[in-house]
């Protein structure tokens, strides 16, 4: 894994009538690093990861991946390039299988298996193989008959991941991974997010700070809008500014 950038934005900012939600933040991530966004309520942090995967188009600046302008781009092209997401709710067939969640998202993303939206599953034996991998990957291969819906919280997050990995994307991007999750269930989202970033790069958006400092190779500080600081764990912690409006408090509010 080498330092170079592959996202980058610049002079990003976003509003919603006269209201400024990100003003002019600038920051690079690194290929092969994992990222941590954080910043206590009304940060933007969700303002900029939905300008970031192409979910909401920016005001102002630009945003690029691989060198290459991508703002303003309809989200399906982010998800082409590369660029994937996973969300805060979890958004599955739940009356679906494991397997067939994943199994559908992998067709989705498959050119010839698009074309062929009426051919029988097994036309398609790739595909489930690629299903069965990647759930293999999430920890869920033992699961993969069980309806979504049955799952544990935890597994949920786990399968939406998996449907997010699907298409084999450059870039994950994880919004809040472990919401809602018990101890334990957060332990094991962990174990995986960091398994995940020694293949790829990945951004998150997260609260909970024992974990950021433990996996982070990055982190980015938002507050009210504005980057405030951008760096390796230690750094950002022996910030004052950071302490002062977010470390410091104990603050764990969202934004």
């Amino acid at each position: 894994m080498t330092a170079e950038t592959i996202l980058a934005a610049e002079g990003l900012g976003k509003r919603y009538g006269g209201f400024v939600a990100l003003a002019d933040v600038s920051v690079a991530f690194a290929r092969g690093r994992l990222t941590a966004i954080i910043g206590p309520n009304g940060a933007g942090k969700s303002t900029f990861f939905a300008l970031l995967s192409g979910a909401a188009a920016p005001s102002s600046g630009r945003i690029r991946f691989d060198g290459a302008d991508i703002a303003g781009q309809a989200q399906f092209r982010f998800a082409r390039l590369g660029i994937a997401r996973s969300y805060q709710i979890t958004s599955l067939f739940p009356q679906l299988t494991a397997h067939e969640n994943v199994r559908l998202a992998c067709q989705a993303v498959d050119a010839a298996a698009r074309g062929g939206l009426w051919r029988s599953r097994a036309h398609y034996p790739a595909l489930a193989e690629a299903a069965d991998a990647t759930l293999a990957l999430v920890g869920l291969l033992d699961r993969r008959s069980r309806p979504a819906a049955r799952l544990a919280h935890g597994e949920q997050r786990a399968l939406e991941i998996a449907v997010a990995l699907a298409g084999r994307p450059k870039l994950l991007l994880l919004d809040e991974p472990t919401a809602g999750m018990s101890p334990e269930e957060t332990k094991e989202m962990m174990d995986l997010i960091a398994r995940l970033a020694a293949e790829r790069t990945v951004l998150l958006v997260e609260h909970k700070m024992k974990m950021v400092m433990g996996l982070a190779d990055q982190i980015v500080v938002l507050h009210h809008g504005r980057l405030l600081a951008s760096g390796a764990p230690d750094d950002i912690r022996a910030h004052p500014e950071v302490r002062r409006v977010y470390l410091g408090e104990g603050r764990s509010g969202r934004g």
